[in-house]
């Protein structure tokens, strides 16, 4: 999965073409536990690098979800509404919170593969 980048946030963002489909990752929702509630962004909603965008609530706590890359939300997971523990069975599959039409695909440059991202969580612990 060479197409998929990860942010230190945990968030990751999966590119085709100018467009990322962007969520949390595994380890992330291991944190986060049962999650209970998400709050997905607008279409049409223009956001920058590193600005809160969405929200992940769980048992434990509530979490600001960050956009990895500059750009204009294109669509919104809604099945998160009414399935919100898709984040915690497919974190990187049905689990998806939004997709970004990327403004600037040099916002890719900063952040990790996968491995850079595994080395990262393992020496969080």
């Amino acid at each position: 999965m060479a197409d998929v980048k990860y942010s230190e946030e945990h968030e990751w963002i999966r590119v085709e073409g100018d467009t990322g489909t962007i969520g949390i990752t595994q380890y992330a929702q291991e944190q986060l536990g049962d999650v209970v509630f998400v709050e997905v962004p607008a279409a049409g909603r223009k956001v920058a690098k590193g600005e809160a965008i969405a929200v992940v609530e769980s048992v434990k706590a509530a979490s600001d979800i960050y956009a990895p890359v500059s750009g204009e939300v294109v669509e919104s997971n809604a099945a998160l509404a009414d399935s919100p523990g898709d984040v915690n069975t497919e974190p990187m599959g049905k689990g998806w919170f939004f997709k970004i039409k990327l403004s600037d695909k040099a916002d890719l440059d900063g952040l990790m593969d996968e491995a850079a991202y595994a080395a990262f969580v393992k020496g969080l612990g």
